[in-house]
């Protein structure tokens, strides 16, 4: 028989999202956020939205406030572990479902939190499977532009925050400028790493799954 909760549930939900899952250098980053009743007012008025539509120095500003005043949880999945982990898998929405039910579980060793909102990318089963047994009684929502729920947008505050501080520091390690993104920029500043670097010094700093290595390794040769 399932045991009873000790202590009454604490109103509010939590909020996840991931940063750097479309960005070719750095970590995947998943970020829990709770929310408590009665604080979306609060939020608003931070104008706290998604990270998408933020500019970096206030993302970071953005970020810093929440952590000072809010419950949350910061995954960072580093680019050797994660490429590991993608070889394992061969499915990013697998190693997102890992990385999001993690985040959550973190938060429920401080909250007794009955509700989690999360954005779309995958079977919430696979969510749902990842987590632990703490994590099982909770309700999952999965929906299309999640950010739009404040909880949410405070979540991918915390994750953008967590990787362009994680990207700068992989900069220095590697005394090269890693560009966000995946676009021409961060290609070129690939095939300059692998010219001086070696190919290997890719799986330290980059996704290598993606598309783009088969030309990387091309063009540095």
């Amino acid at each position: 028989m399932e045991q009873p909760d000790l202590f009454p549930p604490d109103a509010g939900r939590v909020g996840t999202d991931e940063s750097g899952k479309g960005d070719y250098f750095g970590p995947l980053v998943v970020a829990a956020f709770f929310l408590p009743e009665g604080q979306e007012e609060v939020l608003r008025e931070l104008r706290v939205r998604d990270s998408k539509m933020t500019s970096d120095h206030r993302v970071r500003d953005l970020a810093d406030i929440l952590r000072r005043g809010y419950v949350h949880s910061v995954v960072a999945i580093g680019p050797e572990k994660y490429n590991e982990l993608y070889e394992r898998l061969r499915n990013l929405n697998r190693l997102l479902a890992w990385g999001h039910a993690r985040a959550i579980e973190n938060i429920l060793l401080e909250k007794n939190v009955k509700l989690a909102v999360t954005d779309q990318f995958g079977d919430k089963a696979f969510v749902l499977n990842a987590l632990m047994k703490k994590g099982r009684t909770i309700e999952l929502i999965q929906k299309p532009r999640a950010e739009e729920d404040p909880a949410v947008a405070a979540a991918s505050l915390l994750a953008r925050a967590e990787f362009l501080k994680r990207l700068h520091f992989l900069s220095k390690e590697v005394g090269l400028e890693l560009p966000k993104g995946s676009s021409p920029p961060a290609e070129a500043a690939a095939v300059e790493l692998v010219k001086k670097q070696g190919p290997e010094a890719l799986r330290r700093v980059a996704k290598v799954h993606f598309k783009m290595t088969a030309r990387i390794l091309a063009a540095a040769k």
